[in-house]
């Protein structure tokens, strides 16, 4: 199951499992856009298992059906989350998750929540020990979402940036390669290579309890929209 399978490192993502005859399933928002991407894959693979889920992320209770119904006929084994190198700047913080007391930073937002999920990595390794969890950095990639939402630094890397299969090649790593999943569940990747989620005298190190209070304040929002 590949989450944003239409464009940039999880369409290369899906694109490459497909073409080693793996089974596909993109959970996509734009059902157009998904439309195009799954018969571009289903062409360039020669794989026809590749199906299509339209679920908008950012509506709970969409979330909740489709995981539902998911789990019917599916068992999750792996769980990859593609994070940033950008939470390297960001201590966690659990006072305020939905941005009510600060003024809205659209740059740190994004990196606070790729801390999150780090941190929920870690937490989910130790809770469930029948899935092996990762989250990795890609790199800087050249993708629909960094020319659109960071201009400028897309014009300042410019051709230091990675390519899309660049960026997906440490995803494709954990998830098809038995050597990553020797590694201890709740890992960061970055380059198929473990990397420390802490930069030297960053002060970005979160205690037990913050990260066990993230969890409990995610798993509460949850359930109020399931």
């Amino acid at each position: 199951m590949v989450t944003g399978g239409n464009s940039g490192i999880g369409k290369a993502t899906a694109m490459e499992i497909a073409k080693r005859g793996g089974t596909v399933h993109l959970v996509c928002r734009d059902h157009s856009r998904a439309e195009g991407a799954r018969a571009e894959i289903i062409r360039d693979s020669g794989n026809q298992n590749i199906f299509l889920h339209i679920v908008d992320l950012s509506v709970p209770k969409s979330i909740w059906k489709f995981v539902e119904n998911f789990k019917q006929e599916h068992t999750l084994n792996v769980l990859i989350t593609v994070s940033s190198g950008g939470m390297l700047v960001q201590k966690l913080n659990i006072d305020d998750l939905q941005s009510e007391r600060t003024a809205f930073d659209g740059t740190m937002v994004y990196a606070q929540n790729k801390r999150q999920q780090v941190v929920l990595t870690e937490q989910w390794a130790r809770a469930h020990p029948a899935i092996h969890f990762s989250c990795m950095h890609p790199g800087w990639v050249d993708t629909p979402g960094v020319r659109l939402s960071m201009p400028g630094f897309h014009a300042r890397l410019g051709a230091r940036l990675r390519s899309e299969a660049q960026g997906a090649d440490t995803v494709l790593w954990l998830a098809l390669v038995p050597a990553a999943t020797s590694q201890p569940s709740g890992c960061f990747f970055q380059d198929r290579k473990p990397a420390p989620t802490h930069l030297p005298l960053a002060r970005t190190s979160s205690s037990p309890a913050e990260e066990e209070k993230l969890v409990e304040i995610l798993e509460e929002l949850a359930r109020r929209f399931k």
